[in-house]
């Protein structure tokens, strides 16, 4: 079971400086809106987190425009998923740059073929909770958020929402147990890399032996056209903004560093020149 309650809590207070700035093409009014800067919860999800900054640019719109714009967020030529946590886009596009991490906000030539409609907050809500039944499905055959209240799954929303650890993890860890019988049979993973699908495949905790699998047999197993450890010299292994050994059980990654959707996200990315 998840019982380090100090690093959990390390993971959850993590935040990203963001600055959001209008994509200078998009403005109609003869005023320049201001940026707007925001430490962003890296658990979150932008669109729970940009009422304010979708506020203050969209008074720089045509009055029709007003009414119907869906605003999208871009970094450097890339539209950024809102489903994705926000933790998880900064590892994988923003990493490796200054901060505060500038980011495009965009109301208009939506981009279809890459990012899903966000009409509401309840579609944020809806993804995130298919989400940790997927995720229990693997771990527990579903049998634990399938024996949870109602108020349970709302609670376990809220906390997110409202950014509230408590609230959170007195649900979230009934999901995280795995102890005994009940030891996850498989981990809930996704790797990321810039441009492509994640990957996700099923891969138990440990070998036919009984041995813990560690970070470095995941991704042996689920990216094994690069040669691990050596891919090392080349790539960036990101956890939760930080760069685990591959020597890291598995099983305690997925217990203390899965976002709250009880996926471990892992983005591989490349270096860049001037990192040490």
């Amino acid at each position: 079971m998840a019982d380090d309650r100090e690093i959990l809590r390390e993971v959850w207070d993590g935040r990203i400086p963001v600055c959001f700035l209008m994509a200078h093409e998009e403005i109609e009014t003869l005023e320049e809106p201001e940026p707007y800067f925001l430490l962003v919860p890296r658990q979150s999800y932008f669109p729970l987190v940009t009422d304010k900054a979708h506020r203050q640019f969209s008074k720089h719109l045509s009055p029709e425009r007003q009414q119907s714009a869906e605003m999208w967020l871009e970094f450097d030529g890339e539209p950024l998923k809102w489903h994705y946590p926000v933790g998880v886009l900064f590892d994988l596009y923003g990493s490796a740059r200054t901060l505060p991490w500038t980011l495009t906000v965009h109301y208009q030539n939506f981009p279809e073929d890459e990012l899903l409609h966000c009409p509401c907050k309840e579609a944020v809500e809806a993804h995130f909770m298919a989400t940790v039944k997927e995720a229990d499905a693997m771990k527990h055959r579903g049998q634990i958020i399938n024996g949870m209240q109602k108020k349970d799954h709302k609670q376990l929303w809220t906390g997110v929402q409202n950014d509230k650890f408590d609230q959170f993890w007195s649900v979230n860890r009934k999901l995280m147990e795995s102890e005994g019988e009940d030891v996850f049979k498989h981990i809930p993973f996704r790797i990321h890399q810039p441009n492509t699908l994640p990957i996700q495949k099923l891969f138990k905790p440990t070998d036919d032996n009984g041995e813990p699998h560690t970070l470095e047999h995941l991704l042996t197993f689920a990216v094994p056209d690069l040669e691990w450890p050596d891919a090392l010299k080349s790539k960036r292994v990101l956890v939760q903004g930080i760069e685990p050994s591959l020597s890291t059980p598995l099983l305690w990654m997925s217990e203390h560093l899965s976002y709250p959707d009880n996926f471990l996200h892992v983005c591989v990315v490349p270096k860049v020149e001037n990192e040490d």
